[in-house]
């Protein structure tokens, strides 16, 4: 009896790609709330201390954001809502209960996937715009003092959202099994693509 099918979802460099974004977002998160509150302060331990943390976080958050920017022009036609996402998100207990064969055909993203994709490209935005005007010694004394205290907020309120939301898409890949193997080997299951996004395996099957 053969063994089951798959089929490509990401190609070897796209994962490389995600894969230096996350690696990056781990150690800008980790050196970014060290510096947050004092009872964070440890982290800093991980890059040499409290002065390297400060020198390295925003050099790393500029690294995530070049790579995050190859992503987000390469995905973001393809995480643009739909009327079906609409209905999904209506029916969004049957995502919970597993009964998607109730739900409208999902493309290669679900609705769930898509707001995750579009909330991380606002945060994103939001943070290397915020982080510049308070990045110190380089340019925040070209900015007034109101403009840097915003900023601050902003930086700050930017990367808890983005924090959670990404906390919630690492979940959503565990709990959905099936769909660490995209990431890590590139393929899927054909019988994970028929089940959880039919309208993406019709499409790139011909079936």
């Amino acid at each position: 009896m053969s063994g089951p099918q798959y089929v490509e979802r990401y190609t070897s460099k796209e994962r490389g790609n995600h894969w230096i974004v996350a690696i990056c977002f781990i150690l800008a998160a980790l050196s970014g709330l060290s510096l947050f509150h004092p009872s964070l302060f440890f982290f800093s331990g991980l890059f040499g201390g409290g002065p390297w943390a400060r020198i390295l976080h925003p050099f790393i958050g500029v690294v995530m954001f070049l790579f995050f920017c190859i992503t987000m022009v390469r995905f973001w036609k393809l995480n643009r809502m739909t009327d079906a996402d609409r209905k999904w998100m209506k029916q969004i207990k049957s995502v919970i209960m597993n009964r998607e064969k109730d739900l409208p055909e999902i493309g290669k993203y679900n609705a769930g996937q898509k707001y995750v994709f579009w909330i991380t490209v606002i945060c994103m935005w939001l943070l290397i715009v915020s982080g510049i005007v308070m990045w110190r010694p380089y340019f925040a004394g070209s900015f007034p003092i109101d403009i840097n205290r915003i900023a601050v907020v902003v930086h700050a309120v930017s990367a808890v959202v983005l924090i959670i939301s990404i906390i919630v898409h690492i979940y959503a890949a565990i709990w959905v099994k099936g769909t660490m193997r995209a990431m890590i080997r590139g393929n899927v299951s054909t019988a994970w693509a028929k089940h959880h996004h039919p309208g993406w395996y019709r499409e790139v099957s011909g079936k």
